[in-house]
């Protein structure tokens, strides 16, 4: 009788032990929060113009950049990144029914595993993917692309669920809202996101096990900060505490960082920074510098860091403006991007900011050849990682 009861005790134990075992392999790998997480990253790098590209623009070499290759990523970690932003198109690479194909799965897969491999975080997203959502930001359209949202989040989610924190998952890259339309559209419009939100947030928890505790990243009308202090509000509801990010992105000032020519509205911006500028010169930046991105990351630190959501700077830099003859105003204006892109980088850890350059592999923005898998722009380079360390999170 003995002999038996303790052949039952030890069925028992080897049953509850099996139980727990389950419960602790689903945190396993999984322990960090999202300031904890976020802590974790010096600084990150965007995969720019490669997988987002939709197939129905050839796919992932459809915008002139090769295919991405475990070199690349590894020359990524040595230049001193320990993040990659991978926007990622879906939408194109689904059928009529929403099952993305199970090729282009594989293909991501190959990617994110070139970063997990090297040690590196890595954000997965849903980029302006033809504009399904970033564009359908309305009533109408709700109902449609809440289910899309659904089936893309739950087929992406079930089949990275296994990767441990370094993977985080981004519900969208720049949703537009009717922002030039009053404000009783844009708040109807924000809504609507906000279903948006709430839907990438349930469907990548139903899927269980260490998806219940990934961190997930949710953005702002635009990605714009002035949009989002506006309009945003509350983070979507979340079954787990401490787990989500605010994604929005930096081009401040506009006419310096994307402003191929002069537009009606105004000039494009050569100089910036206070010790940058050309006596005389109608191409000083007149707005955005320092003292404004000051005000603009406080904002950010304010309305989330400073409650405990850190804030992911998926995208900022300044376009290289190769057209210009003169060597003494070239001069000044690599000056001006290099310190643009430190002093982002810089102030947006300053401010609970994870810094993530935007790279989109042409020379106007890249930083890496990704041709010949080479660096081939020190100075940003450079100038990226003296921000990262002189900058310091405030968690």
């Amino acid at each position: 009788m003995a002999n038996r009861l303790f052949i039952l005790y030890l069925i028992v134990v080897s049953f509850t032990s099996c139980k727990v075992g389950k419960q602790k392999s689903d945190m396993y790998g999984m322990e960090n929060d999202a300031i904890t997480l976020a802590s974790k990253i010096k600084i990150g790098w965007n995969l720019g113009n490669s997988l987002e590209v939709p197939l129905t623009d050839g796919g992932e070499t459809g915008w002139g950049n090769p295919k991405t290759t475990r070199t690349l990523i590894d020359l990524v970690k040595k230049s001193g990144f320990n993040a990659v932003r991978i926007p990622c198109a879906w939408d194109s690479y689904a059928d009529s029914t929403h099952v993305i194909s199970s090729e282009w799965l594989a293909r991501v897969k190959e990617v994110v595993d070139y970063c997990i491999g090297n040690d590196m975080y890595v954000i997965l997203n849903i980029h302006w993917d033809s504009g399904w959502l970033e564009n359908n930001c309305t009533i109408g359209k709700q109902e449609e692309v809440n289910q899309k949202q659904v089936n893309y989040w739950s087929q992406i989610a079930e089949y990275f669920k296994d990767y441990d924190e370094r993977l985080l998952f981004a519900g969208c890259n720049e949703p537009n809202i009717a922002r030039y339309q009053g404000e009783e559209m844009a708040r109807e419009e924000m809504a609507v996101l906000k279903t948006y939100e709430q839907s990438f947030v349930n469907a990548v928890r139903a899927t269980g096990e260490r998806n219940k505790y990934r961190v997930l990243i949710v953005q702002g009308p635009h990605a714009d900060i002035e949009c989002t202090e506006m309009y945003y509000g509350n983070l979507p509801e979340d079954v787990v505490p401490n787990r989500l990010m605010m994604e929005v992105h930096c081009y401040t000032p506009w006419n310096f960082c994307g402003m191929s020519q002069d537009e009606s509205w105004g000039k494009s911006y050569y100089f910036w920074g206070k010790d940058n500028h050309k006596e005389g010169s109608e191409r000083n930046a007149e707005w955005g510098e320092e003292e404004d991105i000051n005000k603009l990351f406080a904002k950010m630190k304010t309305m989330f860091v400073d409650r405990g959501v850190p804030v992911v700077l998926g995208e900022y830099g300044a376009i290289r403006r190769e057209d210009l003859k003169d060597s003494e105003k070239m001069d000044l204006h690599l000056k001006s991007r290099a310190y643009y892109v430190r002093y982002i980088t810089e102030q947006a850890k300053i401010n609970g900011m994870i810094p993530i350059y935007w790279d989109n592999g042409y020379r106007d923005f890249g930083i890496f050849d990704r041709k010949e898998l080479s660096v081939s722009d020190y100075l940003i380079l450079e100038s990226l990682m003296h921000g990262a360390t002189s900058g310091k999170y405030p968690f």
